[in-house]
């Protein structure tokens, strides 16, 4: 009998992260730099005090709001300012399909992972279509293109 999997299997190892005191314009730095598309965000100096998490896509809608004439340019706003704040975090060894039907459930794209209370990855939505991808590629044949319709 196969046993479930886990999210440290599927997860992206993660040890990008930002201060909530840093400028939206340093995350957005930390972002392009890495080609990542979330950055778990923290608070203090202790690896522990995880407060939220930035994705790409806020930066993105923060710029198309300034370029509109609303709100603060992002190297005015602090990342505390517009990530999501008390974010969906998962231990290193929760079963994949307990936190799949959680960010189902609770519509949420992403989960920051930890292994003792201390940031070890992130699982995002991109990640379980990835995971489902290689396990369908797994399961069944895929066709060559040579097969007649």
């Amino acid at each position: 009998m196969k046993k479930l999997p886990l999210i440290k299997h599927v997860m992206t190892p993660f040890p990008y992260w930002v201060n909530a005191d840093s400028t939206v314009a340093d995350a957005k730095k930390l972002l392009d730099q890495h080609g990542i598309g979330h950055l778990p965000v923290k608070e203090g100096e202790r690896h522990c005090n995880i407060i939220g998490i930035i994705a790409k896509n806020d930066v993105r809608v923060t710029e198309e709001a300034k370029s509109k004439g609303l709100g603060s340019p992002i190297e005015d706003l602090k990342v505390v300012d517009i990530c999501t704040l008390s974010p969906y975090i998962v231990d290193i060894l929760e079963p994949l399909p307990n936190v799949l039907v959680h960010m189902a459930n609770h519509h949420i794209g992403s989960a920051i992972v930890t292994k003792e209370g201390r940031l070890a990855g992130v699982f995002t939505a991109h990640d379980a279509c990835r995971t489902f991808a290689d396990y369908l590629n797994d399961q069944f044949i895929i066709p060559s293109g040579n097969d007649v319709a």
